[in-house]
């Protein structure tokens, strides 16, 4: 069965945000085209940063699937840890806030920052 991989950045049972690698099913479609069941969204945000862009450590609001549409985007991670996407790389951001925690931006979060000498265009769809 062909699979669509699905980078994901999550909060682990200890409040730090890691990165984990599952896949999606393509179920729908046709040999030609596959396709993933129909996944919700409730909305569709575009963003634009600048060359030296970079952000403090934080917490995503709410899960959303984040696309690179332009430029190079590196998300760091509490332990040091850092992956680049690039153009037409994607990841679902599922970093939250654990319930009833307070934020600590030495426990908690991811920092963003753009990469490179070309600006970065982001495509959020909120779930």
């Amino acid at each position: 069965m062909a699979q669509f991989r699905q980078v994901v950045l999550f909060t682990d049972t200890d409040g730090r945000a890691r990165f984990r690698e599952d896949s999606l099913p393509l179920t729908e479609g046709s040999p030609a085209a596959r396709l993933s069941p129909l996944l919700p969204a409730s909305g569709l945000q575009l963003r634009q940063s600048p060359v030296g862009f970079r952000s403090d450590f934080h917490c995503t609001t709410a899960p959303q699937w984040l696309f690179v549409l332009q430029g190079q985007m590196e998300i760091g991670l509490q332990d040091g840890s850092a992956r680049v996407f690039g153009p037409g790389e994607h990841f679902f951001s599922a970093d939250t806030l654990p319930e009833g925690a307070t934020f600590d931006p030495s426990l908690h979060g991811h920092r963003s920052r753009q990469v490179g000498d070309e600006p970065l265009v982001t495509a959020f769809v909120r779930v």
